[in-house]
Protein backbone atom coordinates (compact mmCIF):
# COMPACT_ATOMS: atom_id res chain seq x y z
CA UNK A 1 0.00 0.00 0.00
CA UNK A 2 1.31 3.59 -0.90
CA UNK A 3 2.55 5.68 1.88
CA UNK A 4 -0.17 8.15 1.68
CA UNK A 5 -2.80 6.01 1.24
CA UNK A 6 -1.63 4.06 4.51
CA UNK A 7 -1.57 7.27 6.61
CA UNK A 8 -4.94 7.73 5.05
CA UNK A 9 -6.38 3.98 6.00
CA UNK A 10 -4.57 4.76 9.67
CA UNK A 11 -6.30 7.67 10.39
CA UNK A 12 -9.93 6.42 8.93
CA UNK A 13 -9.49 3.48 11.19
CA UNK A 14 -8.64 5.75 14.39
CA UNK A 15 -11.75 8.08 13.58
CA UNK A 16 -14.08 5.00 12.51
CA UNK A 17 -13.11 2.09 15.22
CA UNK A 18 -12.71 -1.02 12.62
CA UNK A 19 -12.70 -4.12 14.11
CA UNK A 20 -9.84 -6.15 12.44
CA UNK A 21 -12.21 -7.76 9.75
CA UNK A 22 -14.21 -4.74 8.89
CA UNK A 23 -10.27 -3.14 8.43
CA UNK A 24 -9.90 -5.97 5.98
CA UNK A 25 -12.96 -6.01 4.05
CA UNK A 26 -12.55 -2.28 3.56
CA UNK A 27 -8.60 -2.46 2.50
CA UNK A 28 -10.06 -5.35 -0.08
CA UNK A 29 -12.62 -2.53 -1.30
CA UNK A 30 -10.71 0.07 -2.02
CA UNK A 31 -7.94 -2.14 -3.35
CA UNK A 32 -10.29 -3.67 -5.99
CA UNK A 33 -11.60 0.52 -6.69
CA UNK A 34 -11.23 1.29 -10.59
CA UNK A 35 -8.99 4.46 -9.35
CA UNK A 36 -5.31 3.78 -9.79
CA UNK A 37 -4.06 7.07 -7.84
CA UNK A 38 -2.96 6.99 -4.49
CA UNK A 39 -4.69 10.42 -4.51
CA UNK A 40 -8.00 8.65 -5.77
CA UNK A 41 -7.45 6.02 -3.50
CA UNK A 42 -7.46 7.38 -0.22
CA UNK A 43 -10.80 9.59 -1.54
CA UNK A 44 -12.68 6.19 -2.55
CA UNK A 45 -11.11 4.69 1.17
CA UNK A 46 -12.89 7.95 2.67
CA UNK A 47 -15.97 7.38 0.58
CA UNK A 48 -16.31 3.81 1.68
CA UNK A 49 -15.67 4.56 5.12
CA UNK A 50 -18.53 7.03 5.55
CA UNK A 51 -21.35 4.58 3.46
CA UNK A 52 -20.11 2.01 6.88
CA UNK A 53 -20.24 4.68 9.10
CA UNK A 54 -23.79 5.82 7.78
CA UNK A 55 -25.03 1.94 7.84
CA UNK A 56 -23.83 1.62 11.31
CA UNK A 57 -25.55 4.23 12.55
CA UNK A 58 -28.91 3.33 11.10
CA UNK A 59 -28.46 -0.67 13.15
CA UNK A 60 -31.11 -1.29 15.78
CA UNK A 61 -29.68 -1.31 19.32
CA UNK A 62 -29.07 -5.43 20.23
CA UNK A 63 -31.16 -6.65 22.86
CA UNK A 64 -29.59 -6.32 26.41
CA UNK A 65 -29.72 -9.33 28.11
CA UNK A 66 -28.99 -10.11 31.83
CA UNK A 67 -25.26 -10.90 33.00
CA UNK A 68 -25.51 -14.56 34.29
CA UNK A 69 -24.21 -14.58 38.12
CA UNK A 70 -20.29 -15.71 38.07
CA UNK A 71 -19.70 -18.62 40.14
CA UNK A 72 -17.43 -16.30 42.43
CA UNK A 73 -20.04 -14.48 43.85
CA UNK A 74 -22.66 -15.09 46.53
CA UNK A 75 -25.78 -17.16 46.21
CA UNK A 76 -27.54 -15.27 49.33
CA UNK A 77 -29.77 -13.91 46.25
CA UNK A 78 -30.87 -17.03 44.93
CA UNK A 79 -31.29 -18.74 48.25
CA UNK A 80 -33.25 -16.31 50.01
CA UNK A 81 -35.54 -16.05 46.64
CA UNK A 82 -35.55 -19.98 46.85
CA UNK A 83 -36.59 -19.39 50.47
CA UNK A 84 -39.58 -17.23 49.65
CA UNK A 85 -43.25 -19.62 49.80
CA UNK A 86 -45.56 -18.08 47.24
CA UNK A 87 -49.07 -17.87 48.33
CA UNK A 88 -51.77 -20.47 47.08
CA UNK A 89 -54.32 -19.11 44.70
CA UNK A 90 -57.07 -22.01 45.20
CA UNK A 91 -57.62 -24.55 47.88
CA UNK A 92 -60.63 -25.34 45.55
CA UNK A 93 -59.07 -29.02 44.61
CA UNK A 94 -58.37 -29.87 48.24
CA UNK A 95 -62.12 -28.58 49.20
CA UNK A 96 -63.29 -31.24 46.48
CA UNK A 97 -61.29 -33.57 47.92
CA UNK A 98 -62.91 -33.00 51.64
CA UNK A 99 -66.20 -32.12 51.80
CA UNK A 100 -67.65 -35.26 50.41
CA UNK A 101 -66.41 -36.47 53.82
CA UNK A 102 -67.89 -33.97 56.36
CA UNK A 103 -71.82 -34.60 56.96
CA UNK A 104 -74.48 -32.67 59.03
CA UNK A 105 -76.03 -34.12 62.14
CA UNK A 106 -79.12 -32.84 63.94
CA UNK A 107 -80.04 -35.18 66.82
CA UNK A 108 -82.92 -34.34 68.84
CA UNK A 109 -83.17 -33.99 72.60
CA UNK A 110 -86.32 -34.27 75.02
CA UNK A 111 -86.10 -31.15 76.96
CA UNK A 112 -88.35 -30.41 80.12
CA UNK A 113 -90.21 -26.82 80.31
CA UNK A 114 -89.38 -24.95 82.97
CA UNK A 115 -92.46 -25.21 85.28
CA UNK A 116 -94.84 -22.74 85.83
CA UNK A 117 -95.99 -20.45 88.54
CA UNK A 118 -96.58 -22.19 91.54
CA UNK A 119 -100.55 -20.65 91.85
CA UNK A 120 -101.30 -23.45 89.18
CA UNK A 121 -101.11 -26.00 92.26
CA UNK A 122 -103.91 -23.54 93.91
CA UNK A 123 -106.92 -25.91 94.16
CA UNK A 124 -109.18 -23.35 93.01
CA UNK A 125 -106.97 -22.84 90.58
CA UNK A 126 -107.72 -26.40 89.29
CA UNK A 127 -111.41 -26.21 89.57
CA UNK A 128 -111.86 -23.36 87.62
CA UNK A 129 -109.35 -24.14 84.67
CA UNK A 130 -109.71 -27.64 84.89
CA UNK A 131 -106.74 -29.73 83.18
CA UNK A 132 -106.05 -26.91 80.41
CA UNK A 133 -102.48 -25.86 82.12
CA UNK A 134 -101.81 -29.62 83.25
CA UNK A 135 -99.02 -29.79 80.94
CA UNK A 136 -97.70 -26.45 81.94
CA UNK A 137 -97.78 -27.12 85.80
CA UNK A 138 -95.63 -30.37 85.13
CA UNK A 139 -93.11 -28.71 82.79
CA UNK A 140 -93.90 -31.27 80.04
CA UNK A 141 -90.98 -31.90 77.86
CA UNK A 142 -90.51 -30.87 74.58
CA UNK A 143 -88.45 -31.72 71.62
CA UNK A 144 -85.31 -29.69 70.50
CA UNK A 145 -83.00 -30.47 67.52
CA UNK A 146 -79.36 -29.25 67.89
CA UNK A 147 -77.17 -29.08 65.13
CA UNK A 148 -73.72 -30.00 64.40
CA UNK A 149 -71.19 -31.99 62.15
CA UNK A 150 -69.29 -35.17 61.81
CA UNK A 151 -66.15 -36.71 59.83
CA UNK A 152 -66.60 -39.98 58.27
CA UNK A 153 -63.92 -42.19 59.22
CA UNK A 154 -64.30 -45.64 58.33
CA UNK A 155 -65.52 -46.16 54.62
CA UNK A 156 -68.26 -49.03 56.26
CA UNK A 157 -70.24 -45.73 57.77
CA UNK A 158 -68.05 -44.74 61.22
CA UNK A 159 -68.64 -41.04 62.00
CA UNK A 160 -66.79 -39.06 64.13
CA UNK A 161 -68.29 -35.82 65.63
CA UNK A 162 -68.42 -34.19 69.54
CA UNK A 163 -69.73 -35.95 72.61
CA UNK A 164 -71.34 -32.95 73.09
CA UNK A 165 -73.13 -32.82 69.40
CA UNK A 166 -74.56 -36.12 70.75
CA UNK A 167 -74.77 -36.22 74.17
CA UNK A 168 -78.56 -37.11 75.56
CA UNK A 169 -80.02 -37.69 71.63
CA UNK A 170 -82.77 -39.85 71.55
CA UNK A 171 -82.79 -39.81 67.59
CA UNK A 172 -80.01 -38.71 65.40
CA UNK A 173 -79.81 -38.09 61.72
CA UNK A 174 -77.19 -37.68 59.16
CA UNK A 175 -77.22 -35.93 56.03
CA UNK A 176 -74.11 -36.07 53.43
CA UNK A 177 -73.59 -33.81 51.07
CA UNK A 178 -75.14 -35.53 48.31
CA UNK A 179 -78.29 -34.67 50.53
CA UNK A 180 -79.23 -38.48 50.90
CA UNK A 181 -80.25 -38.85 55.05
CA UNK A 182 -79.32 -42.28 57.27
CA UNK A 183 -80.36 -42.69 60.71
CA UNK A 184 -77.68 -43.07 63.26
CA UNK A 185 -76.59 -45.21 66.41
CA UNK A 186 -74.19 -44.34 69.09
CA UNK A 187 -71.42 -46.70 69.03
CA UNK A 188 -69.39 -44.49 71.79
CA UNK A 189 -69.06 -41.38 73.64
CA UNK A 190 -66.20 -40.08 75.52
CA UNK A 191 -67.04 -36.80 77.89
CA UNK A 192 -63.20 -36.43 78.94
CA UNK A 193 -62.49 -35.58 75.28
CA UNK A 194 -65.71 -34.57 73.88
CA UNK A 195 -65.46 -37.29 71.41
CA UNK A 196 -67.91 -39.80 70.08
CA UNK A 197 -68.62 -42.31 67.63
CA UNK A 198 -72.11 -42.49 65.87
CA UNK A 199 -72.44 -45.22 63.07
CA UNK A 200 -75.00 -45.45 59.90
CA UNK A 201 -76.01 -48.40 57.40
CA UNK A 202 -74.31 -47.20 54.24
CA UNK A 203 -70.80 -48.57 52.95
CA UNK A 204 -68.01 -47.50 50.33
CA UNK A 205 -68.04 -44.02 51.49
CA UNK A 206 -65.72 -40.87 51.30
CA UNK A 207 -63.14 -40.76 54.11
CA UNK A 208 -61.02 -38.46 55.39
CA UNK A 209 -57.35 -39.59 56.38
CA UNK A 210 -55.73 -38.51 59.45
CA UNK A 211 -52.58 -36.22 59.74
CA UNK A 212 -49.87 -36.96 62.48
CA UNK A 213 -51.41 -33.53 64.38
CA UNK A 214 -47.90 -33.86 66.27
CA UNK A 215 -46.52 -32.43 63.24
CA UNK A 216 -48.75 -29.43 62.78
CA UNK A 217 -46.53 -26.64 63.42
CA UNK A 218 -47.76 -22.79 64.73
CA UNK A 219 -48.62 -20.91 61.44
CA UNK A 220 -49.34 -23.93 59.34
CA UNK A 221 -52.45 -23.20 56.95
CA UNK A 222 -55.69 -24.77 57.71
CA UNK A 223 -59.59 -25.05 56.60
CA UNK A 224 -62.83 -25.44 58.71
CA UNK A 225 -65.34 -27.79 57.45
CA UNK A 226 -68.80 -27.80 58.30
CA UNK A 227 -72.47 -26.43 58.76
CA UNK A 228 -72.24 -23.53 60.73
CA UNK A 229 -75.84 -21.99 62.20
CA UNK A 230 -77.39 -24.80 59.76
CA UNK A 231 -76.89 -22.59 56.76
CA UNK A 232 -75.73 -25.28 54.79
CA UNK A 233 -71.69 -27.06 54.05
CA UNK A 234 -69.27 -24.07 54.42
CA UNK A 235 -65.61 -23.65 54.34
CA UNK A 236 -63.52 -21.57 55.65
CA UNK A 237 -59.75 -20.82 55.99
CA UNK A 238 -57.05 -19.73 58.71
CA UNK A 239 -54.23 -20.91 61.09
CA UNK A 240 -52.36 -23.00 63.58
CA UNK A 241 -52.70 -20.05 66.13
CA UNK A 242 -51.28 -22.22 68.53
CA UNK A 243 -50.66 -26.06 70.38
CA UNK A 244 -51.57 -27.99 73.47
CA UNK A 245 -54.23 -25.57 74.81
CA UNK A 246 -56.26 -26.26 77.91
CA UNK A 247 -59.52 -24.02 78.17
CA UNK A 248 -61.89 -25.83 80.94
CA UNK A 249 -65.15 -25.45 78.79
CA UNK A 250 -66.19 -28.50 78.71
CA UNK A 251 -65.41 -31.46 80.62
CA UNK A 252 -61.61 -30.51 80.85
CA UNK A 253 -60.33 -33.61 82.07
CA UNK A 254 -58.41 -34.10 79.09
CA UNK A 255 -57.51 -30.77 76.92
CA UNK A 256 -54.84 -30.41 74.27
CA UNK A 257 -56.21 -28.35 71.58
CA UNK A 258 -55.24 -26.90 68.12
CA UNK A 259 -56.14 -22.85 68.59
CA UNK A 260 -57.06 -21.89 64.94
CA UNK A 261 -58.45 -18.76 63.91
CA UNK A 262 -60.30 -20.05 61.21
CA UNK A 263 -64.19 -19.36 61.76
CA UNK A 264 -65.91 -21.58 63.65
CA UNK A 265 -69.41 -21.09 64.77
CA UNK A 266 -72.46 -22.88 66.03
CA UNK A 267 -72.94 -26.21 63.90
CA UNK A 268 -69.26 -26.33 62.97
CA UNK A 269 -68.75 -28.67 66.13
CA UNK A 270 -67.71 -31.86 64.94
CA UNK A 271 -66.76 -30.77 61.72
CA UNK A 272 -63.14 -30.98 60.25
CA UNK A 273 -59.68 -28.98 60.64
CA UNK A 274 -57.86 -30.30 57.66
CA UNK A 275 -54.26 -29.14 56.36
CA UNK A 276 -53.63 -28.11 52.50
CA UNK A 277 -52.60 -31.86 51.96
CA UNK A 278 -56.57 -32.40 52.46
CA UNK A 279 -55.69 -34.45 55.93
CA UNK A 280 -57.53 -34.09 59.17
CA UNK A 281 -55.63 -32.45 61.67
CA UNK A 282 -58.47 -32.06 64.47
CA UNK A 283 -62.21 -31.58 64.94
CA UNK A 284 -63.45 -28.79 65.44
CA UNK A 285 -64.98 -28.64 69.42
CA UNK A 286 -65.34 -24.72 70.68
CA UNK A 287 -65.10 -21.48 70.93
CA UNK A 288 -63.76 -18.32 72.89
CA UNK A 289 -65.84 -15.74 72.85
CA UNK A 290 -68.18 -13.27 75.30
CA UNK A 291 -70.59 -12.88 72.63
CA UNK A 292 -70.93 -16.73 71.72
CA UNK A 293 -70.12 -16.05 67.99
CA UNK A 294 -66.91 -16.26 66.38
CA UNK A 295 -63.82 -13.81 67.10
CA UNK A 296 -60.89 -15.70 65.85
CA UNK A 297 -60.16 -17.88 69.04
CA UNK A 298 -61.51 -21.47 67.97
CA UNK A 299 -60.46 -24.81 69.19
CA UNK A 300 -60.15 -28.23 67.96
CA UNK A 301 -59.52 -31.63 69.36
CA UNK A 302 -55.48 -33.08 67.86
CA UNK A 303 -56.13 -35.79 64.92
CA UNK A 304 -53.78 -38.36 67.51
CA UNK A 305 -56.00 -38.02 70.70
CA UNK A 306 -59.35 -38.45 67.84
CA UNK A 307 -57.60 -41.58 66.55
CA UNK A 308 -56.35 -43.13 69.84
CA UNK A 309 -59.64 -42.71 71.30
CA UNK A 310 -61.83 -43.40 67.96
CA UNK A 311 -60.18 -46.68 67.54
CA UNK A 312 -61.20 -47.62 71.70
CA UNK A 313 -64.99 -46.82 71.53
CA UNK A 314 -64.94 -48.38 67.90
CA UNK A 315 -63.72 -51.91 69.31
CA UNK A 316 -64.79 -51.36 72.69
CA UNK A 317 -67.25 -48.71 73.15
CA UNK A 318 -65.72 -47.15 75.47
CA UNK A 319 -62.22 -45.64 76.54
CA UNK A 320 -59.25 -46.82 78.93
CA UNK A 321 -56.62 -44.58 80.17
CA UNK A 322 -53.50 -44.83 81.99
CA UNK A 323 -52.77 -43.28 85.34
CA UNK A 324 -50.40 -42.73 87.97
CA UNK A 325 -52.11 -41.33 90.76
CA UNK A 326 -50.46 -38.31 91.58
CA UNK A 327 -51.18 -34.28 91.79
CA UNK A 328 -48.82 -32.44 90.56
CA UNK A 329 -48.56 -28.22 90.48
CA UNK A 330 -46.16 -26.00 87.81
CA UNK A 331 -42.33 -25.34 88.69
CA UNK A 332 -43.07 -21.96 88.66
CA UNK A 333 -39.50 -19.67 88.96
CA UNK A 334 -39.50 -19.26 92.58
CA UNK A 335 -40.02 -23.04 93.42
CA UNK A 336 -37.25 -23.87 91.03
CA UNK A 337 -35.52 -21.72 93.16
CA UNK A 338 -36.35 -23.03 96.04
CA UNK A 339 -35.14 -26.55 94.84
CA UNK A 340 -32.38 -25.18 93.61
CA UNK A 341 -33.12 -26.10 90.12
CA UNK A 342 -30.99 -25.09 87.07
CA UNK A 343 -34.56 -23.78 85.39
CA UNK A 344 -38.49 -23.58 85.55
CA UNK A 345 -39.16 -26.89 84.23
CA UNK A 346 -41.20 -29.96 83.94
CA UNK A 347 -44.28 -30.53 87.32
CA UNK A 348 -43.61 -31.00 90.90
CA UNK A 349 -45.83 -34.18 92.76
CA UNK A 350 -47.79 -32.52 95.48
CA UNK A 351 -49.15 -35.39 96.35
CA UNK A 352 -49.58 -39.50 95.84
CA UNK A 353 -52.52 -41.60 96.18
CA UNK A 354 -52.04 -44.88 98.26
CA UNK A 355 -51.48 -48.28 96.39
CA UNK A 356 -51.05 -46.60 93.00
CA UNK A 357 -48.92 -46.62 89.94
CA UNK A 358 -46.83 -43.89 91.06
CA UNK A 359 -46.95 -45.17 95.07
CA UNK A 360 -45.30 -48.67 94.11
CA UNK A 361 -42.67 -46.75 91.76
CA UNK A 362 -41.53 -44.79 95.06
CA UNK A 363 -42.63 -41.45 93.24
CA UNK A 364 -42.32 -39.32 96.22
CA UNK A 365 -44.02 -35.78 97.31
CA UNK A 366 -41.91 -32.92 96.35
CA UNK A 367 -39.89 -35.30 93.31
CA UNK A 368 -39.99 -32.89 90.10
CA UNK A 369 -40.79 -34.77 87.22
CA UNK A 370 -39.21 -33.37 83.80
CA UNK A 371 -39.69 -36.25 81.42
CA UNK A 372 -42.06 -39.22 80.63
CA UNK A 373 -40.90 -42.24 78.19
CA UNK A 374 -37.67 -39.56 77.66
CA UNK A 375 -40.07 -36.80 76.28
CA UNK A 376 -39.01 -33.81 77.85
CA UNK A 377 -42.52 -32.45 80.22
CA UNK A 378 -43.43 -28.89 79.44
CA UNK A 379 -46.54 -29.06 82.23
CA UNK A 380 -48.70 -30.74 83.85
CA UNK A 381 -51.59 -30.75 80.87
CA UNK A 382 -48.85 -32.85 78.90
CA UNK A 383 -47.67 -34.85 81.25
CA UNK A 384 -51.83 -36.11 81.58
CA UNK A 385 -52.50 -36.47 78.27
CA UNK A 386 -49.41 -38.06 77.92
CA UNK A 387 -50.02 -40.78 80.48
CA UNK A 388 -54.03 -40.69 79.62
CA UNK A 389 -52.63 -42.16 75.69
CA UNK A 390 -51.03 -44.99 77.38
CA UNK A 391 -52.57 -48.52 77.67
CA UNK A 392 -52.80 -49.33 81.43
CA UNK A 393 -50.72 -51.97 82.55
CA UNK A 394 -48.08 -50.25 80.05
CA UNK A 395 -44.61 -49.77 81.87
CA UNK A 396 -43.37 -46.29 81.62
CA UNK A 397 -40.37 -44.63 82.49
CA UNK A 398 -40.10 -41.60 84.47
CA UNK A 399 -37.44 -39.25 85.06
CA UNK A 400 -37.24 -37.14 87.79
CA UNK A 401 -35.29 -34.93 90.25
CA UNK A 402 -35.05 -35.14 93.97
CA UNK A 403 -33.09 -33.72 96.79
CA UNK A 404 -30.77 -31.92 93.49
CA UNK A 405 -30.07 -35.20 91.70
CA UNK A 406 -31.75 -36.38 88.53
CA UNK A 407 -33.06 -40.15 88.90
CA UNK A 408 -34.86 -43.06 86.85
CA UNK A 409 -38.01 -44.50 87.60
CA UNK A 410 -40.03 -47.09 86.37
CA UNK A 411 -44.08 -47.41 86.59
CA UNK A 412 -46.70 -49.75 85.77
CA UNK A 413 -49.98 -47.42 84.90
CA UNK A 414 -53.13 -48.27 86.27
CA UNK A 415 -56.63 -47.35 84.73
CA UNK A 416 -57.69 -43.95 85.16
CA UNK A 417 -61.09 -43.88 86.94
CA UNK A 418 -63.67 -40.82 86.11
CA UNK A 419 -64.97 -38.93 88.97
CA UNK A 420 -68.47 -39.62 89.25
CA UNK A 421 -70.20 -36.71 89.15
CA UNK A 422 -73.42 -36.18 91.57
Amino acid sequence: MEPILHICYKSVSSITGYSARTAWTVERLVSLAPVRTAAGRCKYLLFVSLLILLAACQKPEPERTEKAPSPSEPAAKASANENVVMPRSSYAEVVANVAPAVVTIRAEKRVRAPRQHPFFNDPLFRDFFGGLFEGAQRGAPRSQIGLGSGVIVKPDGYIVTNHHVIDGAEAIKIETPDHRVFDAKVVGSDPPSDLAVIKIAADKLPVLALADSDKARVGDVVLAVGNPLGIGQTVTAGIVSAKGRSTGLSDGSFEDFLQTDAPINQGNSGGALVNTSGQLVGINSQILSPTGTNIGIGFAIPANMVNNVTEQLIKTGKVQRGALGIGIQPVTPEIAASLKLSEAKGVIVNSVSPNSAAAQAGLRQGDVITAFNGEPVQDGNSLRNRVAGTQPGTEVKLTVIRDGKEQQLSAKLGEYQPERRS
